[in-house]
């Protein structure tokens, strides 16, 4: 209970604490499931905090047990994937991600961040047919066409791509997708000259 009052008051550090805490107690008592969940917790809490290596460990303890089911483990390789995202270990993130994909393949996140390493690494193919995944689960989401319109441009396709921006901009033009997709879209503006009058 600490751990979550923590974490909805952001403060990361006491949270990571109080889950890191609860788990060594649940490990104490030979309750490996719980202390799996708590580990995920105390990773996704170290995750928040910006604490990428750190989250990394936690994610490693809630794997080690053989008690989760298949969807957890599947959220947990995604979660440690964003975190090796976030130390530039792309082929590790790769392996997570895959396994993700496997396990949670009803997640648009998997698929989302699948697609948005396929192309940081330059797998445009994979990119194209993974974030047509996360489109089928969840083609209203602005994050979703954000990545839509990246993958889109990247591959040549300069009208799909200010059609996605453009949607992300009409359906959340508060959020940081929109924030980003603005600034694509000027970039097109930029790079296509006047019409004359």
């Amino acid at each position: 209970c600490r751990g979550f009052a923590h974490a909805r008051a952001e403060s990361w550090d006491q949270a990571v604490a109080a889950f890191d805490a609860a788990a060594r107690e649940a490990e104490n008592a030979r309750a490996g499931a719980d202390a799996a969940r708590l580990w995920g917790q105390a990773g996704n809490a170290a995750l928040a905090d910006g604490k990428a290596q750190a989250a990394t460990g936690y994610f490693d303890a809630a794997l080690g047990h053989g008690a989760m089911s298949d969807i957890a483990k599947g959220e947990v390789y995604l979660d440690r994937a964003r975190a090796g995202v976030m130390l530039g270990a792309h082929p590790a993130a790769r392996e997570d991600l895959d396994k993700a994909t496997m396990l949670v393949p009803q997640d648009p996140l998997a698929w989302l961040l699948s697609a948005t390493l396929a192309r940081r690494m330059n797998d445009m193919p994979r990119a194209a047919t993974d974030i047509a995944r996360a489109v089928a689960l969840a083609g209203d989401d602005p994050s979703v066409m954000l990545e839509q319109g990246n993958i889109a441009m990247l591959a040549g396709n300069e009208a799909k791509a200010r059609t996605a921006w453009e949607a992300v901009v009409a359906q959340a033009p508060q959020s940081r997708a929109a924030q980003s997709a603005h600034a694509a879209l000027a970039q097109l503006r930029e790079a296509t000259p006047a019409v004359a009058k």
